[in-house]
């Protein structure tokens, strides 16, 4: 069995602050969470783990705290996006058909190019290859509605990876590799913590405030964890006020960055003993 695996879910632009935030302070306490077993990343957790896997994490900060950025703006109320979610989600027979219906929604949706993304999401990553250390990126194909890890193994350049991964349905457009359409890993799960099965000890941190379905699907995965240790670090109410109602507001990096600092500090004790 496997030790330590870092689960980093998704949460947009903001959320990408907030978890190196988190990371970064963590770190200058002597816990560092860079390097474990397995890095699992979905949408802005495949963001910042491609970043700390390829050990950029001091650059990553960096960006976060500049007023330049290739990030694009787009107007998203979080609560309205989830109840029209929801609304796609009524009378799904499985998993399989809800994904194909976001999948068949998200690629007739009107969005910004399918380039001027990618250009966008390649410019958050200051090393693109594939690192050696254990990454796995998740998406889902948008015409069959399945699962899709990516690694260094599956012959994909780690930007379209991390493009796909981080494809939210209805408001970027799917990402195309080869012959085929990818949605974000977290339309399956804002975690996929359940895909860390066979590690002793998982820590999930969750760019995101607290949602009955977050809540209930983490919960699912915690389950199928069987005797892993695990640990959630989520964002609280003064995180999830910084990061504000738009989480893909690039406005918010800084204030999300702050919070994931000052959230960092709060949690050291815990994650130093549960690391450890």
């Amino acid at each position: 069995m496997n030790e330590r695996a870092l689960v980093l879910a998704g949460g947009g632009v903001a959320g990408i602050a907030w978890l190196l935030g988190l990371v970064e302070t963590l770190r200058a306490e002597g816990v560092d969470l860079t390097a474990p077993d397995l890095i699992l990343g979905t949408s802005a957790g495949a963001c910042v783990g491609a970043q700390l896997a390829t050990g950029q994490l001091a650059a990553a900060v960096a960006m976060q705290e500049r007023e330049d950025t290739a990030e694009i703006y787009v107007d998203v109320d979080l609560q309205a996006f989830l109840a029209e979610i929801a609304e796609l989600a009524k009378g799904a027979a499985d998993e399989a058909e809800l994904m194909r219906r976001y999948g068949k929604a998200a690629l007739a949706h009107p969005t910004v190019g399918e380039a001027a993304r990618k250009v966008a999401v390649a410019a958050r990553l200051p090393s693109q290859t594939w690192p050696d250390q254990p990454l796995r990126l998740t998406a889902v194909e948008a015409a069959s509605g399945a699962l899709v890890v990516f690694d260094r193994e599956s012959g994909v350049p780690l930007v379209d990876a991390v493009t796909a991964s981080c494809a939210v349905p209805l408001v970027w457009p799917p990402a195309t590799i080869g012959d085929k359409r990818y949605l974000d890993g977290g339309t399956r799960s804002f975690t996929n913590a359940d895909l860390a099965t066979g590690y002793r000890r998982v820590l999930i941190a969750i760019p995101t405030a607290a949602n009955p379905l977050l809540d209930q699907k983490l919960a699912v995965e915690l389950e199928r964890l069987d005797d892993a240790r695990t640990l959630v670090v989520q964002v609280d109410a003064e995180a999830a006020a910084a990061i504000g109602p738009n989480p893909l507001d690039p406005a918010r990096r800084k204030s999300a960055l702050a919070a994931g600092r000052r959230q960092g500090g709060i949690v050291c004790d815990d994650v130093r003993a549960f690391w450890r």
